[in-house]
């Protein structure tokens, strides 16, 4: 049986992607309070749902970018062919 995959540190992926968050936010709260009285809904659905739909996909990329970085500090480095000592005389 495989052995699981190590752990995405959750604390560290939160605050590389709270700035994002916030701009994230900052974007929907922007195209909500920008649109004319009685077109609320029709004129800031659609940027605040491409800023959300960005956020996403940028969530999801780091997470996997963390969760191949979590993989490969789990393995040893492997020995380089002129890493070994040299050979007693």
């Amino acid at each position: 049986m495989d052995a699981p995959l190590a752990k995405v540190d959750r604390a560290a992926l939160r605050a590389q992607l709270l700035a994002e968050f916030e701009r994230t936010v900052d974007a929907v709260v922007d195209a909500v309070d920008s649109a004319p009285a009685g077109r609320v809904i029709r004129d800031s659905e659609e940027p605040a749902r491409v800023a959300l739909d960005r956020f996403r996909c940028q969530v999801y990329e780091a997470v996997l970018q963390a969760k191949v970085e979590a993989a490969e500090a789990a393995f040893p480095p492997s020995g380089q062919c002129g890493d070994r000592p040299p050979a007693a005389p």
